[in-house]
């Protein structure tokens, strides 16, 4: 395709999102490189993403661009060139997720730093969405999360929970001190790992550097917090039958992850490569098919549109400790983490990327389960 042909395809194509190039509106792309209009045609959602990280291209609010490309159906046809075509062979012919490759995402994502997100995220360094029903700011949001998952498990004192994927231990600490239950925590992050043994020390709590298939035990309670979300779907029945193994004949499993909405192999190849290595998300059909004949669901909640405010509040904490932080991260690592930042919020917002929160129960629980939300 010619130049001016590539630059019209783009044009045409934002145009149908109402984006228009050099435009005067926040969502408007402001085109700064030539080469972006090449990049785009031929990489699709991974050029985009780059483009930006490179300079060649502006945006006021990256967020309400990914919003209209999405909600306009722009991007319907899943046009992410030749990356995408990659991430899809690599999905069928490998499994991306095995337990060698599970630790990759602890050293090239959480390990980043815990100055990052002690800057970016709350008080309590909860890494996932927050509940805002009746929250004002991201700090009370996350707490009333972990309220509404401790809550949904009907946890009683003396209960044994485990935490798959706890992240930096908030919620084992929360749960412990607050409901009296013990904690086994694992994750696949040295500095996590670090950081929640110290958090938690005088409670109830055991945090475990390993991945979910090296767990042993038997618990009252199994929670995952956005966890699953880097487990793969050839892993699906794996993480089912190990998660129904380790739990007690009448115990809970919460399952809390971003969903999508179309069933996918592969996951959205700018975010595998920069952001979230060898991640994936599942749709609704990949986990109630990795449920059946294991679980029964007793509860299914969607609160996907808080993650839209939730990644808004991160960003805005990260610009305001960028003057600290750039001292360690460089210009090229600001844009991409505002990019993947805005993104997600955009997505979100468009309603084409959800988070779900299933209990799900081994036998069902008699007389029902109580309505929670």
């Amino acid at each position: 395709m010619e130049k001016h042909s590539l630059k019209q395809f783009v044009v045409d194509f934002c145009a149908r999102a109402k984006i228009t190039i050099d435009g005067q509106q926040p969502e408007d792309i402001q085109v700064k490189d030539e080469r972006f209009y090449a990049k785009v045609v031929s990489q699709g959602s991974l050029g985009l993403g780059e483009a930006y990280m490179d300079g060649w291209f502006e945006c006021q609010e990256i967020d309400s661009m990914i919003f209209n490309l999405l909600r306009n159906h722009a991007l319907e046809k899943d046009h992410g060139g030749l990356q995408t075509l990659y991430q899809k062979m690599k999905a069928v012919v490998m499994n991306p997720q095995t337990y060698l490759r599970s630790f990759e995402v602890g050293k090239r994502h959480y390990d980043l730093g815990d100055d990052l997100f002690k800057a970016m995220l709350d008080k309590r360094m909860i890494y996932s969405c927050a509940y805002w029903k009746d929250a004002q700011d991201l700090d009370s949001a996350q707490e009333a999360k972990l309220e509404l998952i401790c809550k949904k498990l009907l946890l009683k004192p003396g209960m044994k929970v485990l935490d798959i994927g706890c992240g930096w231990g908030g919620l084992a600490e929360h749960a412990a001190r607050h409901y009296g239950v013990s904690v086994v925590g694992i994750t696949v992050s040295k500095n996590q790992y670090e950081y929640a043994k110290q958090r938690t020390q005088g409670l109830p709590v055991e945090i475990k550097f390993e991945d979910y298939r090296q767990t042993q035990g038997q618990f009252d309670r199994v929670v995952s917090v956005g966890q699953f979300e880097h487990v793969g779907y050839k892993n699906y029945n794996t993480y089912m039958n190990h998660v129904h193994h380790l739990l007690k004949k009448e115990g809970l499993f919460l399952l809390h992850t971003i969903g999508n909405n179309l069933s996918r192999t592969y996951g959205e190849p700018w975010m595998v490569k920069y952001i979230f290595p060898n991640s994936m998300t599942p749709s609704i059909a990949q986990i109630s098919k990795s449920v059946e004949g294991k679980f029964v669901m007793e509860d299914w909640h969607n609160f996907g549109v808080y993650y839209d405010k939730t990644l808004m509040a991160w960003y805005e904490n990260v610009n305001a400790h960028w003057p600290e932080l750039s001292r360690k991260y460089d210009q090229r690592f600001y844009r991409m983490w505002r990019y993947y930042l805005l993104s997600c919020a955009g997505a979100f917002r468009a309603r084409s990327t959800q988070l779900w929160q299933v209990v799900l129960s081994k036998n069902g629980l008699l007389g029902g389960y109580p309505s929670i939300r």
